[in-house]
Parts: C-alpha cells; sequence; structure tokens
C-alpha cells in the first residue's frame, strides 16, 4: 500500500508517494494551475501512475498541503462574511492593538479589515471577565441584525463577543438564531475557533475562518473528486500549520488552521530527519519558486508559536498583517525563490525579491513568455543548474534566454559582466537567506554554527552551501527526496488536534482538582478530532500545558504540566518549571511578584509514521550517466570545472568531494570548494564543511 503526499506551491505542485512495505518511493513535480490547483495534484498523481506503473487502488492515504487559504487572503477571494461583536466593540478590528509597525513611515498603511465597518454589527449583551452574566441577550435586537445581514447577501458570519472564551453561552444562542433563520449559512464562534483572551486577535482569527470556510469546504470536496477519478480512494487527510494532520472535515470546519500548512510540512519532515540522524539541533531550510524559509527543530521537533500573521501589506513585514491566534510552526521567510525576479533598485543597488515569476510567466529560462531575470535564471547561467537534466530531463531551458534577461536588466544598466550580474544575485540571495535565519536564531537564543542544516525545496540544496558557509555550519543534510521535501514531510506527520482556552487563575489560588477535570474535558475534545481519523485510543498521546505570566507582564511563557501528580498537583512544581524556563529565556531570575495562570493548552496526536527510507528504493528510471561542467563560484574561483553526479550513479558510503554538484531530479545540491559529500544507506546525502 502506498502513502501520497502532496503539496501545492506558487510555482510547482510536489507529489511524493512510498510504499509502506518496501520503502519504493516516487516522486511528480508539475507546475502548479494556478486556475484549478486540484487538477495539478490529480496531474501529479496521474504522471506519477503513468510513468511507474502505480495502481491507484493500492493508495491507502493522500495527505495535502496547501496555498489555497493563504492565497484567499491575500488576494481577498474569499467569501462576503459579517461579524457580530458586543456592542460597543465594533471597531476591534480597525483599531488592532494600536500599533505602528513602522514609527517613521508617515504614509503608513494598516491591513484593512477582513469583514468591512457595515458588515460589523454590534449586539446587546454582556458578559464579565470572570464568566458571569451582566446584561442578558438581546434575542429581538439580535434577530434584527441578523436579518439585516442576510438581507445585505452575506455567505458567513462570524460571532466574537466579549470574554466567550470564559462563558460562550451568548454565541451559542446566537448560533441558533442563526440556524432558524439561515439553516445553511456557515457560521464561525470565537468561542470554538480560538477561546483565547486578546480581544483583536480573537476576532481576526474567527472573521478569517468565516471568510475561507465556504470556500475551503468545496476545495476538499473537488480535490476528492478528482481523487476518486483517477481511481484514488484512500483516507484525505489535509496538513496543518501546527505540523499535524486531520481529516478533510476538521480542516472544512477549521480552515484558519491551514494557513502555513506546507511550510509545517516541511519543519516535519526535518524533525524526521533530525531523529533520524540524532542531531539535537537542526536549522531547516526551504527555498522554493516563491520564498525560502528557515525553521528551529531542537530535540527532534520544531519550535511551534502561539500565533501567526499573513496577508501582509507590506511582504514579510512584521505588524503589517493580520493576526492568527492558532498554533503554527514558527518560521523566518523572505522573499528569496528559485522563481523571485533581481532589479537594480533606485539607488542603484542589486535587489532579489520579493516578487516572483511563479508558474506563469515563470522565469526567462522557462521559455514560457517570462523576460525578468530571477534567480533560477542566474543559477542557470553559473551553472548549478542543467539546461538538460531540469527535473529529470522532463523540462529543457534556456540558457541563452536567462543570459539576455541578465544583460539586458541588470549586468548593462551596473555596469557588470553576465557572470558577474548572476553572481550578484545568488550571493545577494544567500546572504539574505543567512542574515534572517541569524536573527531567527539569535532572537531564541540560539548559537548559529551549533546547528545542522537540513535543506529541503527545489532551489534550497543548491544554495544550502552558500547559506551554510555565511552562517559557519558545520554540516549540511539532503534527502535525496528534497526537491519535493514538503510533501514528503506530510508523510512524517502524525494525526493530531490541539485546543486553548483562557481561564486566568491566580497560582496561589489555583485549585488543581477543578483543574484537572477542566483540562480532562478538553483533552477529550482533541482525542475525539484524532479519533475521526481511525486511530485507535490506545495510540492516541495527550499533553497538557499552561500560558503563565507574572501579573502585568503582556506576554505569557508555556510552560509543560505533563509528568505532575495530576490532580493532586502541588504549586511549587508548577513554579518551579516557571522560574526554570524565565531564567532559561532570560538569563535573569524574574521579579518577586504574583504569577497568574493565563491560557490552558491540551493536544492529542496519533502515531508519528515510520517510514522505511533505504538509499536503494528511489525509482528514478534509468541512471544517467556523470558528466562534468563548468561552474562559477565567485570572483576567487570564476569557473570552475565540476564532477555532476546523478543521484543514482552514487554509491551508498562513497565521498564526493566538491567542487561538485550531485543532481536529484528536481533539486540540484551545491558540493562547494571545502565540503565533502557522502550518500548515507537510508538515501540522506550528507556534506561536511571546512573552514
Amino acid at each position: 500500500m502506498y502513502f501520497i503526499g502532496t503539496d501545492i506551491g506558487g510555482t510547482f505542485t510536489d507529489v511524493f508517494a512510498i510504499e509502506i512495505e518496501t520503502g519504493r518511493s516516487i516522486t511528480a513535480k508539475v507546475l502548479t494551475d494556478h486556475e484549478s490547483p486540484t487538477r495539478s495534484v490529480s496531474r501529479g498523481i496521474e504522471q506519477m501512475i503513468g510513468s511507474h506503473d502505480l495502481d491507484p487502488g493500492s493508495v491507502s492515504r493522500v495527505l495535502h498541503g496547501t496555498t489555497l487559504v493563504t492565497n484567499a487572503l491575500i488576494q481577498r477571494r474569499g467569501v462576503r462574511a459579517a461579524l457580530l461583536v458586543t456592542e460597543g466593540f465594533r471597531d476591534a478590528l480597525e483599531i488592532g492593538t494600536e500599533h505602528r509597525f513602522d514609527l517613521y513611515d508617515l504614509d503608513i498603511e494598516k491591513p484593512r479589515p477582513i469583514v468591512p465597518r457595515h458588515l460589523r454589527r454590534p449586539i446587546r449583551e454582556r458578559v464579565l471577565a470572570d464568566g458571569s452574566v451582566e446584561t442578558k441577550l438581546d434575542v429581538a435586537q439580535a434577530t434584527a441584525e441578523i436579518e439585516g445581514l442576510l438581507a445585505e447577501g452575506v455567505e458567513a458570519i462570524a460571532v466574537c463577543l466579549l470574554h466567550a472564551y470564559r462563558n460562550p453561552v451568548h454565541e451559542r444562542q446566537l448560533h441558533g438564531l442563526i440556524a432558524q433563520l439561515a439553516p445553511s449559512m456557515h457560521v464561525s464562534l470565537s468561542s470554538e475557533v480560538a477561546p483565547e483572551i486578546r480581544e483583536y486577535e480573537r476576532a481576526s482569527t474567527t472573521a478569517i475562518n468565516a471568510y475561507v470556510a465556504p470556500v475551503v469546504g468545496p476545495y476538499l470536496r473537488a480535490l476528492r473528486e478528482q481523487l476518486e477519478r483517477i481511481g484514488v480512494r484512500g483516507s484525505l487527510l489535509v496538513m496543518q500549520s501546527n505540523g499535524g494532520t486531520a481529516v478533510a472535515e476538521t480542516a472544512s470546519q477549521f480552515p484558519v488552521r491551514l494557513l502555513e500548512s506546507g511550510p509545517a510540512a516541511g519543519a516535519i519532515g526535518a524533525a524526521y530527519i533530525a531523529r533520524a540522524l540524532q542531531r539535537r539541533k537542526v536549522l531547516f531550510f526551504d527555498m522554493g519558486g516563491t520564498t525560502a524559509k528557515a525553521f528551529i527543530v531542537d530535540d527532534g521537533a520544531p519550535i511551534v508559536a502561539r500565533k501567526l500573521e499573513v496577508a501582509h501589506v507590506y511582504r514579510f513585514k512584521h505588524g503589517s498583517g493580520l493576526p492568527v491566534q492558532v498554533p503554527a510552526v514558527d518560521m523566518i521567510e523572505i522573499g528569496a525563490g528559485g522563481g523571485s525576479i533581481a532589479h537594480v533598485d533606485r539607488l542603484g543597488l542589486l535587489k532579489v525579491g520579493p516578487d516572483s515569476a511563479e508558474s506563469e510567466p515563470g522565469p526567462a529560462c522557462y521559455g514560457l513568455g517570462g523576460t525578468r531575470p530571477t534567480v533560477t535564471d542566474a543559477d542557470v547561467v553559473l551553472g548549478y543548474i542543467g539546461t538538460e537534466s531540469f527535473l529529470g530531463g522532463k523540462m529543457r531551458l534556456n540558457r541563452d534566454a536567462a543570459r539576455e534577461a541578465i544583460a539586458r536588466h541588470l549586468a548593462e544598466p551596473l555596469g557588470l559582466s553576465v557572470e558577474e550580474a548572476a553572481w550578484g544575485i545568488h550571493q545577494v540571495v544567500n546572504e539574505n537567506m543567512a542574515s534572517a535565519a541569524r536573527v531567527h536564531l539569535l532572537e531564541r537564543g540560539r548559537t548559529p554554527n551549533d546547528y545542522t542544516m537540513v535543506a529541503f525545496g527545489g532551489a534550497g540544496p543548491t544554495h544550502a552551501y552558500g547559506v551554510a558557509r555565511a552562517l559557519r555550519l558545520p554540516e549540511i543534510v539532503v534527502p535525496w527526496q528534497a526537491g519535493v521535501g514538503s510533501a514528503f514531510g506530510m508523510l512524517c506527520a502524525p494525526v493530531s488536534f490541539d485546543l486553548a482556552r483562557s481561564m486566568s487563575v491566580p497560582l496561589a489560588h489555583a485549585q488543581w482538582l477543578e483543574i484537572a477535570g477542566f483540562l480532562e474535558e478538553m483533552v477529550q475534545d482533541c482525542r475525539r478530532k484524532v479519533a475521526e481519523a481511525g486511530i485507535a485510543p490506545e495510540d492516541i498521546v495527550t499533553a497538557r500545558s499552561v500560558d503563565m505570566r507574572y501579573r502585568g507582564q503582556g506576554h505569557e511563557l508555556q510552560i509543560d504540566l505533563e509528568g505532575l501528580s495530576w490532580p493532586d498537583v502541588r504549586a511549587e512544581d508548577v513554579l518551579a518549571r516557571f522560574h526554570a524556563e524565565y531564567e532559561r529565556l532570560n538569563a535573569v531570575k524574574g521579579p518577586d511578584a504574583p504569577i497568574d495562570l493565563i491560557t490552558w493548552r491540551t493536544s492529542a496526536r496519533g502515531p508519528i509514521p515510520q517510514l522505511p527510507l533505504r538509499a536503494d528504493a528511489a525509482s528514478t528510471g534509468k541512471p544517467s550517466a556523470r558528466s562534468r561542467r563548468d561552474v562559477y563560484f565567485g570572483e576567487t574561483h570564476g569557473y570552475v570545472d565540476s564532477l555532476v553526479a546523478p543521484r543514482e550513479s552514487l554509491q551508498v558510503g562513497e565521498r564526493v568531494a566538491g567542487p561538485a554538484l550531485i543532481e536529484l531530479g528536481d533539486a540540484t545540491i551545491t558540493v562547494g570548494p571545502g565540503a565533502t559529500a557522502v550518500l548515507r544507506d537510508d538515501g540522506l546525502i550528507q556534506l561536511t564543511l571546512t573552514y
């Protein structure tokens, strides 16, 4: 039986399949169809079926990651959604946190609320912070507002009432009223989507969920129909931003959890490799066609943040996007992918990105209409990417078109040779990613050169050598399936679900027996979601934690609550864990101040899949012969005669000294001067760097 992972990116749609019994692995890569992304998935699987004699009936599980939700927000292509709020809080979405993300920009542009003001309606009711009801819901007034929204033609309604995380009684009443007036209307309740403190973030998250839910449901149904059309009838699971998978029904109910599903899958794949390598500290580098990303993987698991931002007004600038209060794999992202367009700015400096040629029209070397120079064009000119071996020979690249684009738009205006301009593109991308990764590590108290790099993506293995050298990392590891790394990572992800609910309690007055019951209810909710995917109860693993802070502080620390004597928990044990984490992050002891328990978190997950990875299990067709090619390694080295070794030509344990290139079919590994590569028996290619 086969498991298949599918990831839709801005330029390519990636497919990775593995036979669970033998470890036989197959990949496919097709250009993304932006008009109908599900067609890209079915086309990739059909290509795999046709070229590798794969029986579609043998596919027992399909895992899917998509940029649909993110794109719907960026392009504002969701549905006409409304928002019901407590009277007096109609403008919370526009007021936000009153934070200016750029103090010196007099014309600062803030993100536009996903729901316009005339569709945000105040509801007469009031629940206090302790959950008590001060003002009962005015049913007549609420009914009138809902009827007004229905007359406006809304297709979804979000409900975010004050302190509903503590007592959702009025939100549930409103849901009942909407169901009576419009039974088919999608309704998102903040008490279900994001039951946490911070009104603005909770309202933003709930509104986004309502905005995209009517789009995601039909999309996943269309995907299921496409799969059935080609004979694939296995179960369908969808990748979530937190690094776990969920059944399509859960994904349709909470589509806001899918915002970073593709990148999260890559991080889970890197964590799987970190455990296989027994490396405690891994920096995951993922560079595709549109963006480059870096993740920290410590002790075999990626760092998970409690919230993220999407649809930035200023691309990649923190604070300029819409906040989303759901767990997501923590990452740094820049606009530097293979399709990123290079240009000369108004100061006469060479810049790369964030604009991308994507799959349409694509880089100039694709011959699909693109005329602007991109990172891929530079890599072709420099010799890192072969014109005849791109995508395993399925797509020929035009080196002359790449040279012409670089000459016209960069080399001539800057007074450089084509090679110098192309090297400038290559180096700018490497330095930009290294700088971003360095900041990402240092902000989290990590030392960069303690880390091993794991590289994924169609462009990641090509640029990993340059990025690693800039960070002075000792080691790079690349799996043979790196070009479809996110699709591979999905197969490494367990089924999971997590919940968070705010209930502020002073540590000194915590009633642990009551808290144990509260958490047990949350744990059971998580277990039910995981069990929906067919996971046996005895295989489900659960966890509990709490966000804590000194009273008066604006940010919390997440403290693990596992291993305590439930329900007979001692406050001193929880306090000791909080103090230890506070000192680890801040390098100083905390103040002598009261401590509050703010938000409680639970999670459940199924078993982590065990994949039979082997170096000889890749289905790559006929092995290609080794060759040689001139590759440009900067002004110091110039063009250097370099070995070009197809991956299938490598023997386990064989050492390849740089300068060399290892072609994986859908990606190319740069083994630069001073580096040595060796193929492991599990298919991982390990590079050692010397300085």
